[in-house]
């Protein structure tokens, strides 16, 4: 589970930059066209950092409150929105570590509507947010009928008869000098994908061998495809070799289409295989984990889970409460606690209070762990049992008046009030019996049973 809680927090500073230039209708296709693909909270987001950095002095230090403020979200999702918007090429994000962290937020223009539709990606992307049918229709609104060249001849003047005889010799035969050094980065719109998905030297040496014009197919526009598709759907070289000879015609031309639908027929046996190989998955990790011990198996389930998912265990199933998330998320930004730490918290207070969580007694022993350096779920566990008695006494003291209380209680009471808080004690220990049924429940839970 990669978590947003600990990564950032409200008291980071941030500062504005942009670059490029925006498109006229930027606008529509945020609202048409990116919105159904990044969601909405990215959106606002990607425009308020828009409009803030066109009234503000670009020197200005604000704090993410003031992102939690603006747009009324916890910081969790402004995370998830921000790394959206970063995923789809439209921000790029920098962070000097120092005493405390601060983040420059550089916001980089989309794609025009014209353009979006006209890529592979983003086009195939939206098509699989807003259907084929909704997808048309925008296509038709914004894709406007090409001038017919018929009996045109082109005249166009190539570059090198008008520049080249112009340059200096020393740059013609030098060329560039920077290329040990790092490149400078220009203004890339569109997504950021992972060019070393594909090995297209592999690719080349495979379509060769077939006797194809290797250099024609991976070139130009066919190469962004193929890096795209592959990115899209998760396909390996091979996958996409083989997906590229089916799509090759007659004239050894790579026709896109059919290599699209290629991708996307192994994209669904892929899914299928995967589902096999997780299933066998699944039963490997049954066997091993029979291996293992009772509080090994809890420890890994901790880590594995969130704090939502452990209360509505807790819960027998039930839904967990607003304001019990919302004091687990207070908690677990203010303090910078980990998701794992934060179930092991939540567990251990919630069997010492009778199954009712205090914000108090969350936070004490919350900013306790943080002062030790807890960061794992089995460091937390064993502070929990060797500070057993100083967080018992931690929790008592909320209850020191009602001790006092002059009210006579019968002695048969607190005999048998005495009994039912040392059974409760054994019965709350982390190495308890009832570990194995909890390990059961939430491992049937993990599974999907």
């Amino acid at each position: 589970m990669d978590s947003a809680v600990g990564k950032l927090l409200p008291v980071d500073g941030f500062r504005i930059s942009r670059k490029g230039v925006f498109p006229q209708n930027a606008q529509w296709a945020l609202t048409h066209l990116y919105q159904p693909v990044i969601g909405q909270l990215a959106v606002s987001l990607y425009q308020f950092l828009c409009t803030e950095q066109e009234t503000s002095n670009g020197d200005d230090l604000q704090t993410h409150h003031t992102l939690m403020t603006y747009l009324s979200t916890p910081l969790d999702k402004i995370y998830e929105a921000r790394q959206k918007l970063e995923a789809i090429g439209m921000l790029r994000t920098f962070l000097k570590n120092e005493e405390e962290k601060v983040y420059i937020y550089e916001i980089r223009p989309p794609f025009a509507a014209e353009e979006f539709i006209s890529d592979t990606f983003l086009s195939l992307l939206l098509q699989h947010e807003i259907g084929i049918d909704k997808f048309k229709q925008l296509k038709k609104r914004l894709m406007r009928e090409s001038i017919s060249y018929e009996g045109f001849t082109d005249i166009t003047e190539s570059f090198d008869q008008i520049f080249h005889h112009n340059f200096p010799a020393a740059v013609q035969s030098e060329g560039p000098k920077n290329q040990g050094e790092p490149r400078v980065d220009n203004v890339r719109k569109g997504p950021v994908l992972m060019n070393h998905r594909i090995d297209f030297n592999w690719l080349h040496e495979a379509l060769t061998q077939r006797m194809y014009p290797a250099d024609k197919i991976l070139s130009g526009m066919n190469r962004k495809v193929i890096i795209q598709l592959a990115s899209l759907y998760n396909l390996s070289s091979t996958e996409i070799e083989r997906a590229l000879t089916w799509a090759i015609n007659e004239d050894n031309e790579l026709n896109l289409e059919e290599f699209k639908s290629a991708c996307h027929d192994f994209m669904k046996s892929h899914s299928q295989v995967n589902a096999n190989v997780l299933n066998q998955r699944e039963r490997i990790a049954d066997d091993s984990t029979e291996m293992k011990s009772k509080e090994d198996q809890f420890v890994q389930l901790l880590e594995q889970i969130s704090p939502k998912e452990l209360l509505e265990d807790l819960s027998n199933g039930n839904q967990a409460a607003d304001q019990d998330m919302k004091m687990i998320r207070d908690v677990m930004t203010e303090q910078g606690v980990s998701p794992g730490v934060m179930n092991v918290l939540v567990h251990y207070v919630l069997l010492k209070t009778d199954m009712k969580l205090s914000k108090p007694y969350l936070e004490k022993i919350a900013s306790h762990w943080a002062r030790k350096n807890v960061t794992t779920v089995r460091q937390a566990m064993n502070l929990a049992k060797a500070e057993h008695q100083k967080y018992q006494q931690w929790g008592q003291q909320k209850n020191q008046y009602r001790k006092k209380s002059t009210e006579v209680i019968p002695e048969w009471f607190k005999k048998q009030d005495e009994q039912r808080e040392q059974e409760q004690t054994k019965s709350q220990s982390f190495d308890s019996t009832e570990l194995e049924k909890r390990i059961r429940m939430l491992s049937n839970k993990e599974n999907g049973m």
